[in-house]
């Protein structure tokens, strides 16, 4: 069966219990009546809320994302149409009963407007419910998501921050090392001492040597070239022909 059928079918029975309920309190509390059409028009409402709210709940866990959600605003006008024509003719056949006092319209009356009035009592609240139903899952779902990438980033910086100390300490044994081994010669004295007579002072006067090659200061031999003209010349216009050169064909 489908889902719309079950809910329909749910709130039409839903209804015509509570209108049974109702004109059986009234019959006992007849100056109580306004007050019990009240308590019962809130249970119809309430239940279309739970309902439908649940609807919007699984809906979200089910699909974490609004595109791909399930149409439920088709499913619960289908609903309440149904709903709302089932109650009004139960109702009116509950009312044949003598021992029942449901209602006192028409049967067209229970099937037109009071359907209508029972249509709008079941799929108004559902709409409202199946909102709220979507937007609390899904901020807990944000929440739950957010918090699993805090943990998730707390356990990256933990492990970064253990690799960092384990790399601090072997740099700080290799440095050790280094200083321990002769002043990083690379050879090993045990008795920490080694010969120096192969190295050069190191407060001794820098040495000054001679220059390598001798440049030549006059280089204007280098410069006297071929005598070029120099006089100025107008440019060519390539886009003028000249008038004393024969046309192209003849």
């Amino acid at each position: 069966m489908n889902a719309w059928v079950v809910r329909g079918l749910g709130m039409a029975l839903i209804h015509i219990l509570v209108r049974v309920l109702l004109g059986a309190a009234i019959t006992q509390w007849p100056l109580q009546g306004s007050i019990l059409r009240w308590v019962a028009l809130l249970v119809v409402v309430l239940v279309a809320l739970i309902w439908a709210g649940i609807d919007g709940i699984r809906d979200r866990h089910r699909n974490p994302d609004p595109d791909q959600g399930a149409d439920l605003t088709m499913l619960w006008l289908k609903a309440a149409l149904l709903g709302g024509i089932v109650a009004g003719v139960g109702s009116w056949l509950a009312d044949l009963l003598p021992a029942l006092n449901v209602t006192q319209n028409s049967f067209f009356f229970e099937i037109t407007s009071g359907a209508a009035f029972t249509v709008l009592l079941i799929f108004v609240p559902a709409m409202l419910a199946v909102f709220l139903g979507r937007f609390f899952a899904g901020r807990d779902a944000k929440k739950a998501s957010q918090g699993r990438g805090g943990e998730r980033d707390a356990r990256r910086g933990a492990g970064s921050a253990a690799g960092a100390a384990a790399g601090g300490t072997a740099a700080g044994g290799t440095a050790a090392a280094a200083v321990a081994d002769d002043n990083g010669y690379g050879q090993h004295y045990p008795d920490g001492t080694y010969d120096q007579s192969g190295y050069a002072d190191p407060d001794a006067d820098t040495a000054v040597f001679e220059p390598v090659h001798n440049y030549r200061q006059d280089t204007s031999d280098l410069d006297a070239g071929e005598e070029q003209d120099t006089t100025w010349q107008e440019p060519l216009d390539l886009g003028k022909r000249n008038p004393e050169e024969p046309k192209r064909g003849e």
